[in-house]
């Protein structure tokens, strides 16, 4: 089984108003989450990463950077290493009216979601990211992945347009992903779609049966092992886990998140201790290719492991 370490590495200003003056804190923050325990977004990700010898698949949305500059995304492209990890692009096209001129004549208002931009829009958008991160030396893009997941089937033709052939933009959780697609794709396994071969993100069912996002801030270490464990035993080939550049830091700040990051650290652990049975992948040339469809049932967590993620939930809340 292949599994997908994929981070979504975005900046955010936590609004629209006065960007400029909240950009350069609002990106040593999301870039760095300095403090005085250490620097807990991106650089701890890389550490913990480098430690257990794995690679990541770093989805970096590069439209900020119309707006404040290409040495901002250099900044995040060189700490992520070209040469140690994949980097491909995010998108989360609500910048589009943020950034002058105008990318396009119809992006004189904000919309959050690619799903709202019409093919020609999206081909456009889909350009110039891959443009900017070109310009930082990322010329290799092969894969994608649409902000909040929330692509449509345009998306797909705009994919196969600009020649990325990889995409993980299907979230079977989130009913913005692929709204129009809903009745027509099995959002659970891969497939191929447009020319695309699309490699939904990983859902597995919890201890009490509930659909649960494979996502290390959403889920207990030992849900995700359990998931990986029994996945791989069903035959399951691909295996998708989210993270953000931000997830190990508490809410609004820049402390680091101890759980978050701990639970990090033993999912990385476990995973390099599976090296031969389960092999930590990018989504870089023919790693990707997708076999003979096949439909495993899906990962499933046991309920020990998910009453723990309550109860580490319940101790997060009474004392942070």
């Amino acid at each position: 089984m292949k599994i997908y370490l994929t981070f979504d590495v975005e900046v955010w200003c936590d609004g629209w108003a006065d960007l400029d003056g909240r950009f350069p804190g609002s990106f040593d923050r999301y870039v760095y989450g300095r403090s005085s325990k250490g620097n807990y977004a991106l650089p701890k990700t890389l550490e913990i990463l480098d430690r257990h010898g794995l690679q990541g698949v770093f989805f970096v949305e590069p439209l900020f950077a119309a707006r404040f500059g290409v040495d901002h995304l250099a900044t995040i492209v060189d700490l992520i290493g070209r040469d140690r990890h994949d980097i491909q692009l995010h998108l989360h096209p609500e910048w589009s009216d943020e950034i002058r001129p105008l990318p396009f004549a119809g992006a004189n208002k904000k919309r959050q979601h690619l799903a709202y931009y019409t093919l020609e829009e999206q081909v456009t958008l889909l350009t110039l990211g891959r443009g900017l991160l070109a310009q930082v030396g990322c010329n290799d893009i092969t894969a994608f992945r649409a902000g909040s997941f929330a692509c449509n089937h345009d998306t797909y033709r705009a994919l196969r347009e600009v020649g990325i052939g990889v995409d993980s933009s299907l979230h079977a959780v989130l009913p913005d992903s692929g709204i129009d697609l809903r009745q027509t794709l099995d959002f659970f396994h891969p497939l191929e779609f447009e020319g695309v071969q699309v490699l939904p993100m990983t859902v597995f069912r919890d201890g009490l049966g509930k659909l649960r996002p494979a996502q290390v801030g959403a889920c207990g270490f030992a849900e995700l092992r359990d998931a990986i464990e029994s996945a791989a035993d069903n035959g399951t080939e691909h295996f998708v886990i989210l993270s953000h550049n931000f997830e190990m830091l508490k809410q609004g700040s820049s402390e680091p998140d101890a759980w978050v990051a701990a639970r990090f650290e033993n999912l990385c652990a476990f995973l390099a201790g599976q090296r031969g049975r389960i092999d930590v992948a990018t989504l870089a040339g023919p790693s990707v290719a997708i076999g003979p469809k096949i439909t495993p049932q899906l990962g499933r967590a046991g309920m020990p492991a998910t009453l723990r993620r309550h109860g580490e939930q319940a101790i997060r809340r009474f004392f942070g």
